[in-house]
């Protein structure tokens, strides 16, 4: 397996992207610690995880609080022994157009998005040093749209996401730890809301999928993910790579 021996953190790892993410680099032998705000939710996963022969940690907290981070990296680190991978997962989505969208959303888009982001890459940095790591932060395909309507707070935060994701990996490959970031197109609790909500434009959208399928949270977005935190992936560092079926053209 990959990822034996190693320990990873995942945020937003009760549902969607963060669980399938989770899943894949268990079944490649990491034990993952679940960060994110609600409990059962992270209890199923690490009832998953445990079932493909994994140790998992579950930690309930909220990602927008600066203390509560600094307690989980302790507490993974206590309890699992290192960080050897990072994924910033978790993200509330401030949708709206510009006179719409409420100054509190994008706040806490802002805090739920960069600002957690920033602050685990600095709390984790030190683990990931000490044995050379991996940080894998998630973007977003909307920020690519032609149309930027109604996501143009959402597209702002995760564009800010891929700019520290960069930072991190300049100042710190060197170092023996690589950043990268990733635009899933994925079968998420998320695309399900918008797939009700907003019927007839997610189906104009997803006409344009080359593949003409929505990913998988665990075999599309996770098993890539434990793909490129192993070694099979050591010179792949400071990309920005879409997992959508072909819609996003990066250039």
């Amino acid at each position: 397996m990959r990822l034996q021996g190693q320990v990873a953190l995942v945020t937003g790892a009760g549902q969607g992207v963060g669980q399938g993410i989770a899943y894949a680099l268990a079944s490649e032998g990491a034990a993952v610690a679940l960060l994110g705000r609600t409990a059962a939710k992270l209890e199923q996963t690490a009832a998953g995880i445990e079932k493909r022969g994994a140790r998992a940690l579950v930690i309930a907290a909220d990602i927008k609080q600066a203390e509560t981070l600094a307690a989980a990296v302790a507490q993974t680190v206590a309890q699992l022994g290192g960080i050897q991978i990072l994924v910033n997962n978790a993200q509330e989505v401030p949708l709206g157009k510009l006179l719409e969208v409420s100054e509190a959303s994008v706040e806490a888009g802002w805090q739920s998005g960069p600002m957690a982001t920033l602050r685990l890459m600095k709390l984790c940095y030190p683990h990931l040093k000490a044995r050379g790591g991996s940080i894998v932060n998630l973007a977003t395909p909307a920020a690519k749209r032609w149309d930027l309507s109604g996501y143009g707070a959402y597209a702002a935060v995760k564009e800010a996401i891929r700019q520290l994701t960069r930072a991190a990996a300049c100042e710190w490959g060197g170092e023996g730890i690589r950043a990268n970031a990733i635009l899933p197109l994925a079968d998420s609790p998320a695309m399900a809301w918008w797939t009700r909500e907003r019927p007839q434009e997610a189906s104009a959208f997803l006409a344009t999928v080359p593949q003409h399928r929505v990913g998988s949270c665990e075999q599309d977005i996770g098993r890539f993910v434990a793909l490129l935190c192993s070694a099979d992936c050591a010179y792949v560092n400071g990309q920005s790579i879409a997992l959508d079926g072909g819609q996003v053209f990066l250039g």
